[in-house]
C-alpha cells in the first residue's frame, strides 16, 4: 500500500472535518454541529502544569474550609459550657517522698484571698495591664492572630509562646486546667467567648486578679502583696505593683529572694512592666524616672516546711519546671505524688555533720557567726542521682537555698577542670613540654602569665605572696599555687578550658565563667550542685549526665513522664581518670588532708573565694561525689561578707571545716557499704619524671608559716588560702600536709620538698633524710617533709598557700 492511500485516525474527532488551509471554516462547523454552544473543548493539562491545582480547585478548597470553619465555630459554640470551678481554684497540696516511699513534705495549704476589684488601686490593676495584656479593655475575648503566632513559634522550635488575653489565662486558671493540650485549648477558646458575653470586663479582670499564681505558694494580688510586702493590696506602691505584676510571667524565676541571681531578669522584666503604662499613659513618665525597685521582703514559708524539707521541696519543683516535665502553675495547682530521688538515711547523715563540725562551733559571742551559711550536695556518679542535699539553717528562717545559689565564686575547686583540659587536649607548655602530673611550672608569686605573643599583663597572686619557684603540676595542684593555674589555662587555651568544664556539668550560662586564663581561679560562680555534677563526672571516669532529683510522679493516679537520662563520654576516660589520680595527692598530703576522715579512698580539691567569703571542699569516692561549701552572708541585709574569726578560726578555708564536714558525712553515708578502690586508667606517660623547663626561676626555700592577713590578688580572681585547721581525727604518720621545706637538702627529693619539718612546723621530730628521695616515705613528689617523725599536727609547718 502505498503512502498516499494510507489514512491515519486523528487524535481530536473534529480534525476528520478539517481540511488543511479551511480552519477558520472547520471551526464554524464545529460550533453548530456541538450544540450551538460557540465553545471549543478545554485541552487537557500537560508538563509541569499538572503539578499544580487549578484556580477553581483552590476556590472549592477554601470554601469547604471555610465552611467547615463555621460549622465547627457553631458546633463547638454549642457544644461547651462554662463549667465549674476546677480543682485548681481550690488547689491541693503535693506530696514529697524520699526513694523509699518515706513521706518528706507536703507543700502545705494554699494561700489565697479573694479581694473586690474596688479595693485594688488603679496603679497595681494598670501594672497588671501593662504586664499582660494592655488592650484587655477593648478587645474581644480572645486574639486570634496572637492564637496563631503562639502557635507557629511553638511548632517552629521558637519554644512555648503564650498568646492568650487575660480572659483566656482567667479561665485557663479557674474552669480548666494548665495543662498545654489542643483539646484544653479550644475549650479555653469557646468558654472565653461564652464568658465574655456573660460577665463584664470589671467581673473577669477581679477573677484573674484572685485566681492568678505569684510564687511563694501565693494566689491572687492580695496574697502576693501579703507574701512579698507583708502589706495589703491598698498599700501597695506603683513600684510594688510593677514588681509583682512581672511575676505572673515566672513567679518563682522572678524572685529575687529565693534567686539572687535572676535579679537582672526581674530588673527586666519590671521595667517592661513600668515602661508600658507609661506609654499606655497610665504612669507619668516624671514619676518613672524616679521610681526605684522596691526589693521584696523575705520569705514565710508553710511551718510544714520547716528545716532541710522545704530546700530539698524548692529544688525538686525547680528541677522539674527546669526540665519542663511540669510547668510551674500546674504543678501549684497539686495534686501530684513526686518520689525523689533523696536518700534518707544519706540526708541525715549530711545535716548531722553540718550540725556537727559547723553549727555546734558558732557562738553568740562572735559576731561573724551570724553570717555563717553551708550548702551541701551529693550525687552517686554512676546513676546521678542526688541523694542528699543541705540547703540552710532552716528553710523557715532562711529562704535562699545555699545549694542551689548562683552567686558565691568556686575558688580553687575549679583547677582540676584547668588540668583535666589539658589532658584531654594534650596541651603543652609554652616551650613544647607535654602538660602531665610532672610537668615543671614557674610558681613564683605574681608571675606575668606569658601567652604566645609574649606578657598577657595578668600576673596573680598566691596565697599571702608565697613564691615556689621551679614546682611540678602535682605539688602546684597540692599547695593550689595560683600562678602555676593560670599559665596552665594560658597554655591550654582559655576556651578549652571553659569548654572542658560545660562538658562535665557546669552550666554554660555561669555567670564570670569568663575564658580567659584567671578561670583557673574559680572566679565562676557555680552553685553547689552544679560543681557536684562536674565532680561526679570526672568520678564516673568522664562520662557526663544531667543530675537528677525525681524518680517518679504521678498525679490522679496516673504516671508523669519522665525525660530519660542519657549519659554521654563528655571527656575522654584517660582524661578523668589521670584528674583522679592527680587529686589523689590532695587528700594524702596536701591541702585536703582532713577529708582522709571519710576512712576510705577518697580524691578532692579545696577552694576558697574572693576575700575568703566562701570557702569549698569539692571530692568523691569511686561510689559518691559531694561538695560542701560555706558561706558568709549578712543576715539583714544579704550581703557576702568574709569568714574571718568565724567559728573560732582566724580564717576559713576549704581544707578546714568543709573537708571535715565533708569526711563526717561521706564516713556515715557510705559506712554499711564496703570501701572501693578507683579503677584508673590514667593517661600514657602522665606518671614519667620530667624536667624543668628552660625558664630562669631561683629555686625559694620555704618560708615560716605566714601570717594569716589576706593578700591582694586580682580583681577577676579569688583568693586562695590554704592553711587548714587541724582535722579532728590524727592523721597517721607519713601521710601529712608537712612544711615545703628547704630546697638545697640533697635529700629532700627533686622538689625540694624533703627539708627539715623541725624548722618549719610546730612539733615535728623527724629530719629531711627521713623524709626521703622523691617520696619514699612522704608523697610522691617528697615535698611532704619528714613524714615519718611525728603526727599531722607537728609536720603541718609552712603549708604552701593557695587552696
Amino acid at each position: 500500500m502505498s503512502d498516499e492511500h494510507q489514512t491515519w485516525a486523528p487524535r481530536d474527532p473534529s480534525a476528520a472535518s478539517t481540511s488543511p488551509g479551511d480552519d477558520e471554516g472547520a471551526q464554524g462547523a464545529q460550533g453548530k454541529a456541538s450544540g450551538k454552544k460557540g465553545r471549543t473543548k478545554r485541552p487537557k493539562r500537560t508538563g509541569w502544569r499538572r503539578l499544580f491545582p487549578t484556580w477553581r480547585m483552590v476556590l472549592g478548597s477554601v470554601l469547604v474550609a471555610g465552611l467547615l470553619l463555621v460549622g465547627g465555630f457553631f458546633a463547638g459554640y454549642q457544644l461547651v459550657d462554662i463549667p465549674a470551678a476546677n480543682a485548681g481554684a481550690d488547689a491541693q497540696s503535693n506530696v514529697y517522698f524520699y526513694k523509699d516511699g518515706t513521706v518528706l513534705a507536703r507543700d502545705g495549704e494554699v494561700n489565697r484571698e479573694k479581694v473586690k476589684l474596688s479595693q485594688v488601686p488603679p496603679d497595681v490593676r494598670h501594672a497588671v495591664l501593662a504586664a499582660e495584656d494592655r488592650d484587655f479593655y477593648s478587645q474581644p475575648a480572645v486574639d486570634v492572630r496572637a492564637m496563631f503566632r503562639a502557635g507557629w513559634n511553638t511548632a517552629t522550635g521558637k519554644g512555648k509562646q503564650g498568646g492568650s488575653t487575660i480572659t483566656q489565662q482567667y479561665v485557663k486558671n479557674y474552669y480548666l486546667g494548665q495543662e498545654r493540650t489542643v483539646v484544653r485549648k479550644a475549650k479555653e477558646f469557646f468558654i472565653a467567648i461564652k464568658l465574655n458575653r456573660e460577665q463584664s470586663k470589671d467581673q473577669i479582670f477581679e477573677g484573674y486578679l484572685n485566681t492568678s499564681y505569684f510564687g511563694r505558694n501565693a494566689y491572687g494580688i492580695q496574697a502576693a502583696a501579703q507574701a512579698y510586702y507583708s502589706k495589703n493590696v491598698e498599700d501597695l506602691t506603683t513600684a510594688e505593683a510593677a514588681y509583682l505584676a512581672s511575676l505572673l510571667n515566672a513567679p518563682s524565676a522572678y524572685d529575687i529572694i529565693a534567686h539572687p541571681d535572676s535579679k537582672p531578669a526581674a530588673l527586666s522584666r519590671w521595667n517592661y512592666v513600668l515602661d508600658g503604662m507609661v506609654k499606655e499613659g497610665w504612669l507619668d513618665s516624671g514619676e518613672r524616672s524616679t521610681t526605684e525597685f522596691p526589693a521584696p521582703g523575705e520569705a514565710k514559708p508553710s511551718t510544714g516546711l520547716s528545716g532541710q524539707r522545704g530546700y530539698l521541696v524548692q529544688a525538686v519543683e525547680q528541677y522539674l519546671t527546669g526540665n519542663g516535665i511540669i510547668d510551674e502553675k500546674t504543678l501549684a495547682t497539686g495534686g501530684h505524688r513526686i518520689t525523689t530521688t533523696l536518700d534518707k538515711k544519706k540526708q541525715d547523715a549530711f545535716v548531722a555533720a553540718v550540725r556537727n563540725n559547723v553549727m555546734k562551733k558558732r557562738s553568740d559571742d562572735r559576731e561573724p557567726d551570724k553570717n555563717v551559711r553551708v550548702g551541701g550536695a551529693s550525687i552517686v556518679p554512676e546513676t546521678g542521682e542526688v541523694v542528699a542535699m543541705y540547703g540552710g539553717v532552716d528553710y523557715t528562717q532562711q529562704y535562699v537555698n545555699n545549694a542551689t545559689r548562683r552567686d558565691y565564686q568556686v575558688g580553687s575547686t575549679f583547677k582540676p577542670f584547668v588540668f583535666t583540659a589539658a589532658i584531654a587536649n594534650d596541651s603543652t607548655t609554652q616551650d613544647g613540654r607535654r602538660i602531665t602530673p610532672e610537668t615543671y611550672y614557674d610558681g613564683t608569686n605574681k608571675r606575668t602569665v606569658q601567652g604566645p605573643q609574649g606578657s598577657t599583663g595578668y600576673d596573680p597572686a598566691n596565697e599571702d605572696d608565697v613564691d615556689y619557684g621551679q614546682i611540678t603540676v602535682r605539688t602546684a595542684t597540692d599547695k593550689s599555687v595560683n600562678a602555676v593555674y593560670a599559665q596552665m589555662a594560658q597554655d591550654v587555651g582559655p576556651e578549652k578550658v571553659r569548654d572542658t568544664a560545660v562538658a562535665l556539668g557546669i552550666p554554660k550560662t555561669t555567670p564570670d565563667l569568663t575564658a580567659s586564663p584567671s578561670i583557673a581561679l574559680g572566679p565562676a560562680t557555680a552553685s553547689v550542685l552544679d560543681l557536684t555534677e562536674a565532680y561526679a563526672t570526672l568520678a564516673n571516669h568522664g562520662r557526663h549526665g544531667p543530675y537528677t532529683l525525681v524518680d517518679k510522679v504521678t498525679k490522679d493516679g496516673s504516671e508523669i513522664e519522665l525525660p530519660d537520662r542519657k549519659t554521654d563520654q563528655a571527656i575522654s576516660r584517660e582524661a578523668a581518670d589521670t584528674t583522679t589520680a592527680l587529686l589523689r595527692s590532695v587528700v594524702e598530703g596536701g591541702t585536703g588532708s582532713a577529708a582522709q576522715a571519710a576512712g576510705r579512698p577518697a580524691v578532692g580539691k579545696t577552694g576558697t573565694a574572693e576575700e575568703d567569703k566562701a570557702a569549698w571542699f569539692a571530692g568523691y569516692t569511686p561510689d559518691l561525689a559531694t561538695v560542701v561549701a560555706v558561706m558568709g552572708q549578712d543576715p539583714d541585709s544579704g550581703t557576702q561578707t568574709p569568714l574571718y574569726g568565724a567559728l573560732g578560726l582566724d580564717r576559713v578555708n576549704g581544707g578546714g571545716v568543709p573537708a571535715e564536714t565533708w569526711a563526717a558525712y561521706t564516713e556515715a553515708a557510705l559506712r554499711s557499704s564496703p570501701a572501693q578502690e578507683f579503677d584508673l586508667r590514667t593517661a600514657p606517660g602522665s606518671d614519667e619524671p620530667q624536667e624543668p623547663g628552660d625558664e630562669e626561676t631561683d629555686t625559694i626555700d620555704d618560708p615560716d608559716t605566714p601570717d594569716s592577713s589576706p593578700s591582694s590578688t586580682s580583681p577577676s580572681a579569688p583568693a586562695d588560702p590554704t592553711t587548714p585547721s587541724a582535722p579532728t581525727t590524727p592523721t597517721p604518720p607519713g601521710n601529712g600536709d608537712g612544711g615545703t621545706g628547704t630546697t638545697g637538702d640533697a635529700t629532700g627529693g627533686t622538689d625540694g620538698g624533703g627539708g627539715t619539718t623541725g624548722e618549719t612546723g610546730d612539733g615535728g621530730t623527724g629530719t629531711g633524710t627521713e623524709g626521703g628521695t622523691d617520696g619514699d616515705n612522704g608523697d610522691s613528689d617528697g615535698d611532704t617533709g619528714a613524714l615519718g617523725g611525728g603526727l599531722i599536727e607537728g609536720v603541718r609547718g609552712a603549708r604552701e598557700q593557695g587552696e
